[in-house]
């Protein structure tokens, strides 16, 4: 296959440009045809030069599609039919190659869930092993519909951790540039007339001018290093499993925020395990989905201990409770569904009730972080001030003396 780079025009006339897989020039002009596109011009392009150039298809456009299939789906529209209307609604160019791809793929004797399973950067495993649970079961529709609303839940998840994390981070930087700003600028200014008073200086007064001599004379290392050393770090992580476990133990440890990460997790691994259970996947697999969709090394490894435990025979309680990794309710509610047969509403309930107290805490540590910055402004403020007008101060009442 290679890839090309298209000029083409719709049925109402308007110029489409777009890239696409294509094995010849005459298969690229039979996939846009099926695209409903008469082609212009087209181009190969290298590999390389695509990827920067491609848009991706974000979760929004996953909740579009998902929603579009759960109606005409459980309309009784058939399936091709519904990607083709799909296909030409779309004004995504990258989503609407992907579309009249499994529609040719489905043409030529595929599943829809095998279709998907060829595009893993826009459908993920669990996605598609969703989407093959509801065509075994032919729940398809309530599978798109519960993938919906699931991906809605993420989405609005994903909004809440940036406004979690990008809250602090503002306010962070806010606090530094002031500080630089200060001992920069302000206080060498203010150094000098004091040095020229001629009085011995205070501790805190010196201290005050070393400080700022350091951030005079090495303002670029103090800029530099940090972003050096969190370069150095993610590589780290990224490379080393070791060092990806142990970053992970940490976030779920910070102060403040932590905690409020850890519910995050639980919440997304009860929802998708929920929604995967009640599609007919065994609970192993589920476990297995679920390692993925986590995104923490140490509740990961929670979950592959737990998944040995069960597969050694013991309960799915039994084995949650000894992994450790999990609070009570979560050990309690699995507990409740396995014991009445309703283990995907259990945790749908786990689910609700993390969901609840996760806003309740970003609400909390959003009405604590203002007044803590203002303290850590307002004490480098009073530090300066103190060993700036200090002197001062003390050289005026000798004059009167």
């Amino acid at each position: 296959m290679s890839v090309f780079t298209y000029k083409a025009m719709d049925a109402n006339g308007t110029i489409v440009r777009g890239n696409i897989d294509a094995a010849n020039n005459s298969d690229l002009e039979l996939r846009l045809t099926r695209m409903g596109l008469d082609l212009i011009d087209f181009k190969p392009v290298r590999e390389q030069t695509l990827t920067l150039r491609k848009r991706p298809v974000k979760r929004q456009d996953l909740i579009n599609f998902c929603f579009y299939m759960e109606q005409l789906t459980g309309a009784g529209v058939p399936m091709l039919e519904t990607l083709a209307d799909l296909r030409d609604s779309l004004d995504h160019p990258r989503f609407r190659e992907i579309i009249a791809d499994l529609i040719e793929n489905i043409e030529g004797g595929m599943q829809l869930s095998q279709a998907m399973q060829l595009h893993p950067d826009t459908f993920d495993h669990t996605f598609v092993s969703l989407v093959a649970a509801g065509e075994h079961s032919g729940e398809i529709a309530e599978v798109f519909l519960n993938l919906t609303e699931t991906l809605k839940w993420q989405d609005e998840l994903a909004s809440q951790t940036k406004k979690l994390l990008m809250y602090p981070a503002f306010v962070g930087t806010t606090v530094l540039g002031v500080t630089f700003f200060l001992m920069i600028y302000l206080v060498p200014q203010l150094v000098g007339f004091i040095k020229n008073m001629g009085q011995e200086l205070p501790l805190h007064t010196k201290i005050l001018i070393f400080v700022s001599g350091i951030f005079v004379n090495y303002w670029y290392l103090i800029l530099t290093l940090p972003i050096l050393t969190w370069a150095g770090l993610t590589f780290l992580i990224r490379t080393e499993p070791r060092a990806r476990y142990k970053a992970d133990d940490f976030k779920l440890r910070i102060w403040m925020i932590g905690p409020i990460l850890h519910k995050i997790i639980l919440a997304r691994f009860a929802t998708f395990f929920a929604l995967m259970y009640a599609s007919g996947i065994s609970i192993l697999d589920c476990l297995k989905l679920s390692e993925a969709i986590v995104a923490n090394k140490v509740i990961e490894s929670g979950l592959q201990r737990a998944s040995q435990l069960i597969s050694e025979g013991q309960s799915v309680t039994t084995s949650f409770q000894n992994v450790g990794i999990f609070p009570p309710l979560v050990v309690r509610m699995l507990k409740v569904g396995e014991t009445t047969g309703s283990l995907d509403k259990a945790l749908r309930n786990v689910s609700y009730f993390y969901n609840r107290q996760i806003n309740e805490s970003i609400g909390k540590v959003q009405t604590m972080i203002e007044p803590i910055m203002t303290v850590v402004l307002g004490a480098i403020l009073g530090w300066i001030m103190l060993s700036v007008l200090g002197p001062i101060y003390d050289t005026i009442s000798k004059i009167k003396t």
